[in-house]
């Protein structure tokens, strides 16, 4: 009698021993079961004999969960002989009492119990016994595939979006009711490890067994050669067909589509298991589009795009008679791959469980195909190919062989015996018009019966001993794969047969093979559909004429209605008028749009989707997205091919261009645009009802969102942005989400997961691999906007996600080159990235790594759209995703990147904090739930090689899952805090960001101060090299006037030091011209916004040159003027004292002769006596009045007689002054204002304006000149002149009419003030070097030196201490006051006031922020009508209050004179080695050291020199000793002195400098 189930489970616990049951029990307990079943308490088990858990076995698991439970815990406890053996024995017991069941079940719920079940049976009783045992095998196949519930009720891609726990396991199969939902899960998330069958039976700890406790148990199959693992398993086709099966059509198209991203051969023809023929897998592979370039577009660098079924191609099939002792399907994709590249395209008995015997897969055939590159040196093929291969042998398989015969252009027969039978098969192949070639074993050369058949075959067939192929032992399969490559290539050359995939449908009907979209429901949808697309041939014009709504119509609404909120363009004074206008034109418009009616594709498309069943409804849209696609290809391929020709003609019309590429960004067409039309329609119709134009009963549209509701439950994304128009039909997505709302019963709790990015960067690739979506991705395709696609959560895990749904929201792509020239880009771009973070709680940054400034764009739009969410209390979280980082360290070796990155993020939210006007400091992780360490992701590229024949990366589908279980561990963690949100909230929050986006002017706030941002700072580091270039040459010109204050006449040449100012400004430009070369070629920060401004700051450098320049060459010459008028003064007084000197020597001389001895009383007289006797004569004055109107008279010599009356009826130049100037109407043309039309008093004012500025510039140079201290020189004339010309040419003053009066008494009143303040300065420099003020200058020193001498004491030491305070000092003095104004500018530019200077925005901001606090109007009058007046004052009284409160002056005083007293104390040391004879010759040689530092007035030395007899370095040492003395002297005098006096008083003037840095540099192209 046969053991039941429960004796052969009982035998085999007894069997066990008293620990292993123990064990066994123990484990039982614990072991993961299906959620269906619960473990078996301890309770029960714990003293349980083995008769007992039979009994509870059945209990808790059933007639047959429980035999695999207990295979499941024998296994774990290493009883591996029981478990196989168990196996084996109730394998067949267990499906038949399977099949037993599925006949004898209850029908499942909605079937009917009609006759039509009766006549099933019936034709199964007549079925052939090979169908029944083929049946049979698939039913036990699916038994242990645990796929038995889906043979009726098939498994859907709403099933596998499903979130649950299992969502986030790591699919490693465990049991073989594990391997379809590994496969799944896999292929979905594009993993190259989808076809791994291999089971992992626990931990490896568990299965390792140590040697010492391992028996040796020698069985008779011992030495078997057989894998144990592969009788644990499945073959991945066996699985593969049996998903497939269980599968409804659009699974399975969803299947095939992702195994032909992987690059897996797909199955063409299902073999015949649940159906009595073969199956065609047409519709599943209708979705597959593939891009290739065939050689003959390699020139032109074209392409091909093409739906895989609609692509004619040649077919090379492989096949085999009987067995064959290699792999043809690993010599197959030794083929199909690349060098350097292998794929395994087809599955082989060397890869993981190939080697599993195939129990339903006999009979599948599998295709592939190979697509070019367009590369002549790694292609293969030329042209693309189709390879099929048929998994059995043909005289098992002949209706599948007959098919094949059919389609291929090439048929390649495996052949290892060839007897009587297999030459009869192989000759009725005789009329077949498929090329036939054989392979054959080496066994085909040994065998001389098998070479007769060959022989015979040869010639019956008439083949060529090409035809013949031998695989030998010693053949190299290297050679072999070339072959099989050369002769698939040359018989494709010139292929006599090609077929599309419809063509091979159309044979396989003839053939009575079933083809997968036969069905009814597909074909009625199809036939919709045709209607539809029949009449769409030019896609610009379909959309333009059939869907007008969403047109120019859609747009202007959509503006208007962001008019009404921003109120950007009022035409009227009144706003309340232009409201009033702008309301009148959108009620206008919307009338417009409702009195349109439906076109017929319309109202089929709304058939369609309103009265097709729920399946049809599917194919119907499936179909219509097919359809759309494949016309929207050929309209693109046909618009490229004209633009490219167009390009090629150079006299191409620019505008032709243009509409072309309009035509080309307007390509797209998808069942999205048919939405949008009813979606316009619905928001018209609603508009109208709401201005009770139309009666609530008169609506035609208000089914339409219940519609659109089924579609997002069955898994359709609905768009929430209408991109083309940039808004959101708000009416229509608030009624469609409360209808989804009301059909989920009010369960509608959401966690929203949104994904930001430049274009083409794979984020919708991202979202479809992660959560198996269908968001579009097309390359023909580029629908614009926002879409949503609804996920839902298990019930058994929605308590732990804290939500019932995702929402997940794909944006189009920031930064679209279509958009990229528009005036909106950024505002578009802004507006979008606002509203999916206002809406998300985790927003998904992805970037590709490659392009740097691309990521900066995206980072500033993120940034900005956080900050916006800051101020309304939203801080979602966000993942940063950097594509295309393959490095295993790549998480690692970023972390500088990632504290970089950091770094950027918080430096752009303070740049956007200062956009936004934020008032207190931000950092990103005030707007942001960032951690840099667990929020950024490095992800591999999706391709491993070169498309198009590329499979995906396996890093790529591993890390994005990883992501993805990472965003459902996050959110697990974060639902306890989380507030949650359904849809009603959801729409309350889309409705307020719609609203804040319409009434924010993001066009001024974000583009303008994105531009303004990288223009800043651009400016702030130009404006620190253009100060380092000025400090530079303000430091060169002081260090040469000194060193020309220090030379003879015959050494000053202006031209050598004219010479030397070139090149140094020709340095300090190219370095500045280098600066900016090197700052825009760094290809960052956004430097493509500014690059149109490069030009405007070379010409200001041009500019800053000339201007520096022109203020050399003048202080040069100055300095050179100054010296000639020192040196003539010096020589006359020299020429004076020699006389003073010589009468002091003869007194002395007299002296000492006299007997009776002189006290300091007597001589002191006598000295008095000779001085006063000793007759100077003073230097002569000059009238400077005559002098420059001499000069007057010259400069309008040749002008007319009416000027030379003027100039002699205007009296002297002392009668002139600046202030004493008045605008007159006689300075003007009147004739040429009143022919002109224009007003006379504006005039007056312009010219009254240019005057006083021109006034002021004189005034300034004067001023300059007479605080230089130097003698009047008739340059200065000159000079002022060659100004008031110059400026009198200008085209501004030219434009005012004014007259010859105009210019002869402005040069008057300008020459009279100089006069006037010119003489008072040479009359000064005749007082200062009066040659007997000059003796009584040095009196003393003589007076004492003259004692000295008398009494023969030794001076040395005074005479030191006079150098010191006479000469030494006042040099030191002015060397301060000379280097203090560019220090105080650099200090004062490097302090916290650094950026308020740093460009003229910048300082415009904290100036007229200022005025704004002080609210003094005065002040704002001052600023407008005086700005530079004003600004230079405000910047004065800057640096007072930021010194005033700091010691900064002194430190700077502190450090400058340390400098050069360090640097004398160098040359006094110096002095040392020299050793001069005589103190004269020493103070040449200090004096010569220090010519580029000091001047050291020659007068000044002639005390210092009278009769010092003193020895060189006594004198040195002396002065060494008294330098510290004189150090803080100097320090105490300068810290006595008032800060506005020190700074009034400094030749170079710090507020000045500052000014030039603010005062416009690139003023004209500030953006």
């Amino acid at each position: 009698m046969a053991k039941t189930v429960t004796d052969l489970l009982l035998e085999s616990l007894e069997e066990l021993g008293k620990d292993d049951l123990k064990r066994f029990k123990w484990k039982l307990k614990e072991i993961k079961v299906e959620s269906q079943y619960n473990n078996i308490p301890w309770g029960k088990l714990e003293t349980a004999r083995p008769v007992d858990v039979t009994k509870e076995l059945l209990n808790y698991y059933g007639e047959h969960y429980r035999v695999e439970v207990t295979i499941q815990v024998l296994r774990s406890i290493h009883r591996r002989d029981l478990a196989d053996r168990l196996t084996k024995a109730t394998q067949a017991d267990v499906i038949n009492l399977e099949l037993e069941s599925m006949t004898l079940q209850s029908p499942e719920p909605g079937e009917t119990t009609d006759g039509s079940n009766l006549e099933q049976e019936s034709n199964m009783q007549q079925m052939p016994a090979s169908f029944k045992k083929r049946r049979r095998t698939f039913q036990g196949i699916l038994f242990k595939l645990k796929l038995k519930k889906y043979r009726s009720r098939k498994l859907t891609l709403r099933d596998l979006q499903k979130i649950s726990p299992e969502s986030l396991k790591d699919w490693s199969a465990q049991t073989l009711g594990d391997l379809p939902w590994h496969f799944l899960r896999k292929v979905m998330a594009l993993n190259g490890m989808t076809r791994n069958t291999s089971l992992g039976h626990g931990e490896l700890d568990d299965e390792a067994v140590s040697e010492d406790e391992e028996e040796l148990d020698i069985e008779d199959d011992f030495f078997s050669l057989n894998d144990t693992c592969s009788r644990d398993s499945l073959h991945p086709l066996d699985v593969l067909c049996a998903v497939l099966l269980c599968s409804d059509s659009f699974l399975q198209q969803e299947i095939l589509s992702r195994m032909s991203m992987c690059q897996f051969a797909l199955p063409l023809l299902l073999p015949a298991l649940d159906t009595p023929k073969c199956t065609l897998m047409l519709w599943a592979m209708r979705d597959i589009v593939r891009k290739w370039r065939p050689h003959s577009l390699a020139e032109s660098r074209g392409f091909r795009e093409e739906s895989l079924v609609l692509t004619k191609m040649p077919t090379i099939s492989f096949v085999r008679l009987g067995s064959c002792s290699f792999s043809k399907s690993q010599l197959l994709n030794e083929v199909l791959s690349p060098s350097q590249q292998h794929h395994d395209f087809f599955i082989h008995r060397d890869m993981e469980s190939g080697n599993v015997p195939r129990e339903i897969a006999d009979g599948l055939v599998e295709i592939s195909w190979y697509f070019p590159n367009g590369s002549k040196n790694s292609d293969i093929f030329s042209e693309p190919i189709a390879v099929t291969n048929l998994h059995g042998d043909i005289e098992s398989h002949q209706l599948q062989f007959s098919f094949l015969l059919k389609v291929s252009t090439l048929m390649i027969i495996f052949v290892e015996r060839l007897s009587e039978r297999e030459y009869a098969l192989l000759l009725s192949l005789k009329e077949a018009g498929t090329k036939l070639y054989f392979m054959f074993s080496s066994e085909a050369e040994k065998s001389k019966d098998m070479l007769g058949f060959l022989k015979k075959l040869v010639l019956d067939l008439k083949l060529s001993k090409s035809h013949l192929l031998f695989k030998q032992s010693t053949t190299n399969q290297s050679q072999l794969v070339k072959k099989l490559r050369s002769t698939i290539g040359r018989i494709t050359k010139f292929p006599h047969r090609q077929v599309t995939m419809e063509d091979m449908a159309e044979t396989a009907r003839e053939l009575g093979i079933q083809v997968d979209e036969d069905c009814e429901e597909c074909q009625s949808a199809s036939k919709c559909v045709k209607e539809i697309t029949a009449e769409i041939k030019d896609v610009a014009k379909y959309k333009r004429e059939m869907l007008r709504l969403q047109g120019d119509l859609g747009k202007t609404v959509a503006k208007v209605e962001k008019e009404l909120c921003r109120m950007r363009k009022p035409r009227t004074a009144h706003l309340e008028k232009y409201e009033s206008e702008l309301n009148e034109k959108l009620v206008a418009l919307h009338k417009e749009k409702n009195q349109w009616d439906l076109t017929d594709g319309l109202v089929q498309f709304i058939s369609g989707i309103a009265c097709l069943s729920q399946v049809e409804r599917c194919y119907f849209l499936k179909w219509m997205k097919l359809n759309l696609d494949h016309i929207t290809r050929g309209n693109l391929a046909s618009l490229q091919a004209e633009y490219k020709e167009k390009c090629k003609t150079s006299e191409s019309d620019p505008q032709k261009l243009a509409e072309l590429c309009k035509l080309i960004s307007a390509r797209s067409l998808g069942s999205e645009h048919f939405m949008r039309e009813l979606a316009q329609f619905y928001e018209a119709e609603h508009s109208r009802v709401k201005q009770s134009k139309i009666a609530e009963s008169q609506r035609q549209f208000v089914h339409l969102p219940g519609i659109a509701a089924d579609l997002m439950l069955e898994g359709f994304p609905m768009e929430l942005i209408d991109g083309d128009a940039s808004n959101i039909p708000l009416q229509w997505v608030t009624d469609v989400l409360t209808e989804l709302h009301a059909k989920l019963g009010g369960r509608s709790r959401m966690v929203v997961i949104t994904v930001l990015g430049v274009q083409s960067t794979g984020k919708s690739t991202l979202l479809n691999t992660m959560f198996s979506l269908q968001f579009a991705v097309s390359s023909g395709r580029c629908t614009r906007g926002a879409f949503m696609s609804l996920i839902k959560v298990a019930e058994n895990f929605q308590q732990e996600l804290g939500c019932e749904f995702i929402l997940v929201i794909d944006t189009e792509g920031l930064k679209a080159p279509e958009l990229a020239m528009l005036e909106d880009s950024y505002e578009h771009d802004n507006e979008l990235a606002t509203l999916v973070v206002g809406l998300s709680d985790i927003t998904i940054v992805n970037m590709a790594m490659e392009n740097a400034t691309e990521m900066k764009y995206v980072l500033q739009i993120v940034v900005h759209a956080f900050l916006r969410m800051e101020e309304i209390g939203h801080k979602p979280n966000c993942q940063f995703v950097h594509q295309n980082v393959s490095d295993v360290s790549a998480h690692e070796q970023n972390m500088r990147d990632r504290k970089h990155l950091l770094e950027q993020l918080d430096e752009m939210t303070k740049a956007a904090a200062r956009m936004e006007t934020q008032i207190k400091e931000m950092a990103i992780l005030d707007i942001m739930d960032y951690d840099p360490e667990k929020h950024n992701w490095y992800i591999p590229g999706l391709w491993h090689g070169v498309p198009p024949i590329a499979p995906v990366n396996i890093g790529y589908s591993e890390r994005v899952c990883e992501l993805k279980n990472y965003l459902f561990e996050f959110t697990k963690s974060c639902s306890a805090n989380r507030s949650l949100k359904d849809i009603p909230q959801f729409i309350e929050r889309l409705r307020s960001l719609w609203n804040i986006i319409k009434h924010e002017d993001f066009g001024v706030s974000f583009k303008s101060s994105l531009v303004d941002e990288v223009y800043n700072q651009l400016s702030m580091n130009y404006a620190e090299w253009e100060w380092g270039f000025r400090k530079e040459m303000h430091l060169w010109v002081s260090e040469k006037e000194t060193f020309i204050l220090n030379q003879s006449a015959a050494d000053l040449n202006s031209s050598v030091f004219k010479n030397i100012a070139l090149e140094k400004l020709q340095y300090g430009e190219q370095k500045i011209m280098d600066c900016l070369q090197q700052y825009f070629a760094r290809k960052a920060s956004d430097l493509h916004l500014v690059e149109k401004y490069k030009e405007d700051f070379i010409r200001c450098t041009k500019t800053l040159k000339n201007d520096l320049k022109t203020h050399v060459f003048r202080k040069c010459e100055d300095a050179i003027l100054t010296q000639i008028g020192r040196l003539k003064s010096h020589n006359i007084q020299m020429n004076y004292m020699k006389i003073i000197e010589g009468e002091i020597d003869q007194l002395l001389a007299n002296c000492r002769r006299s007997t009776q001895q002189l006290d300091d009383k007597k001589l002191e007289s006598k000295f008095e006596t000779v001085c006063h006797e000793t007759s100077l004569c003073p230097l002569q004055n000059c009238q400077v009045d005559e002098d420059m109107e001499a000069q007057l008279r010259e400069d309008l010599m040749n002008r007319r007689s009416a000027i030379t009356e003027m100039l002699q009826g205007a009296g002297s130049l002392k009668d002139y002054r600046m202030n004493s100037f008045k605008m007159k109407s006689k300075y003007l043309e009147k004739w040429l204002i009143q022919r002109a039309g224009l007003h006379k008093d504006s005039y007056l004012q312009k010219a009254k304006d240019i005057a006083k500025s021109l006034m002021d510039q004189c005034q300034d140079y004067i001023q300059e000149k007479v605080i230089s201290k130097t003698d009047y020189d008739k340059t200065y004339c000159r000079e002022l002149l060659h100004m008031i010309n110059e400026r009198l040419q200008e085209a501004d003053v030219r434009k005012c009419y004014t007259n010859a009066f105009f210019e002869v008494d402005l040069k008057l009143h300008i020459l009279g003030e100089a006069a006037h303040q010119f003489q008072k300065m040479h009359e000064v420099f005749i007082q200062v070097h009066n040659p007997q003020k000059h003796l009584e200058k040095f009196k003393p020193q003589y007076l004492s030196r003259f004692k000295d001498l008398y009494l023969g004491k030794d001076s040395c030491q005074k005479r030191a201490r006079d150098f010191c305070e006479r000469c030494l000092k006042p040099a030191l003095v002015d060397y301060v006051k000379k280097r203090i104004a560019t220090e105080i500018v650099d200090d004062f530019l490097s302090s916290g006031q650094a950026i308020k200077y740093g460009c003229k925005i910048f300082f415009q901001f904290t100036v007229e922020k200022k005025l704004l606090e002080d609210g003094n109007f005065n002040n704002y009058l001052n600023y407008i009508n005086s700005y530079e007046e004003f600004v230079q004052s405000w910047i004065h009284r800057h640096l007072l209050d930021y010194y005033n409160k700091t010691e900064g002056l002194e430190v700077l005083e502190r450090e400058i004179l340390f400098t050069i007293v360090n640097k004398v104390r160098g040359v006094l040391e110096h002095a040392k080695d020299i050793k001069p004879n005589s103190v004269s010759s020493f103070l040449d040689y200090f004096c010569k050291a220090l010519e580029q530092d000091l001047v050291i007035s020659k007068d000044s030395l002639v005390g210092t020199l009278f009769k010092n007899t003193a020895m060189a370095h006594q004198f040195s040492a002396d002065i060494q000793t008294f330098l510290p003395d004189l150090e803080q002297q100097i320090l105490s005098e300068f810290k006595e002195l008032e800060l506005e006096s020190k700074l009034s008083n400094l030749p170079l003037k710090p507020q000045d400098e500052m000014f030039k840095q603010v005062s416009g540099f690139a003023e004209a192209s500030i953006p």
